[in-house]
């Protein structure tokens, strides 16, 4: 290990390797345990939700994002539902104006099959 690599001559270190990458792993592993990871929560709503039911999905969303998560918001179309897309569109755009100073959109509504999607990612507090 060079202590002072632009003296002449160089400034070195001797010392016990093992020891060495034994203090080297610990750091890491220390690094490692302070990290947060990032996962994905799913919250799935109806074309047709009722109102109590939105705010519990809701306090769910809120909870997740606060907690550092991303949140995958996606409203399922079942049978004829699919021809009322926009009554979905009107869900996640209230949802994300509820949640506007907790998060960003990630990924704005869209229809995918018989699913409309978006994705909330956390702001950072940077």
């Amino acid at each position: 290990m060079n202590v002072a690599p632009t003296a002449k001559p160089p400034v070195c270190r001797i010392m016990d390797y093992g020891k060495f990458r034994y203090e080297q792993q610990k750091k890491e592993k220390e690094a490692r345990k302070n990290q947060k990871i990032v996962d994905v929560k799913e919250v799935w709503f109806r074309a047709n939700i009722d109102e109590n039911d939105y705010q519990t999905k809701f306090r769910n969303v809120v909870k997740f994002l606060n907690e550092g998560d991303k949140v995958k918001a996606s409203v399922r179309f079942r049978g004829r539902e699919i021809a009322h897309a926009s009554l979905g569109q009107k869900i996640l755009d209230r949802l994300q104006q509820e949640v506007a100073e907790l998060c960003s959109v990630e990924r704005a509504p869209k229809l995918e099959g018989r699913s409309m999607i978006m994705i909330l990612a956390p702001k950072t507090n940077s």
